[in-house]
């Protein structure tokens, strides 16, 4: 067995020393929040579920500011649904009419569209020249 052997003197001692704790230091900070107001010496007895039911008081005053903003949540979501509504409302012809006249141009390309009848591509033919000057 690891904690016990026959042959010692002693028992086995655990020797903890918290390395972060200072009573000193706690005593000072809790005696200057007192002073402060911020807390107060509490060293009344502990009344089962004392801890729960102020969690539970906390708890429904933060429920009860948020329900106003339960109403202007609601009222958020209809402004950006009637945004997006008349959006659409506006934006939906043009687009269907811009879709019509690509289909109705018989899908020409950009190229042919800026050009007409001109093609950039085809080869260029040189032609003599005819002019003569006059003396």
């Amino acid at each position: 067995m690891l904690g016990f052997s026959p042959y010692k003197k002693h028992a086995n001692k655990f020797n903890y020393i918290p390395r972060y704790y200072d009573p000193e230091k706690e005593a000072r900070e809790q005696r200057r929040a007192e002073l402060r107001g911020e807390r107060s010496d509490d060293n009344s007895e502990y009344r089962p579920g004392k801890y729960i039911r102020t969690q539970r008081e906390a708890r429904e005053a933060r429920r009860a500011g948020e329900a106003g903003n339960g109403h202007m949540r609601l009222l958020k979501m209809a402004v950006i649904a009637a945004l997006i509504i008349v959006l659409v409302y506006l934006l939906y012809p043009r687009l269907v009419g811009l879709f019509v006249s690509a289909s109705k141009q018989g899908g020409k390309s950009d190229m042919e569209l800026m050009y007409g009848d001109f093609d950039p591509t085809a080869p260029i033919t040189v032609v003599p020249n005819d002019y003569v000057e006059q003396e």
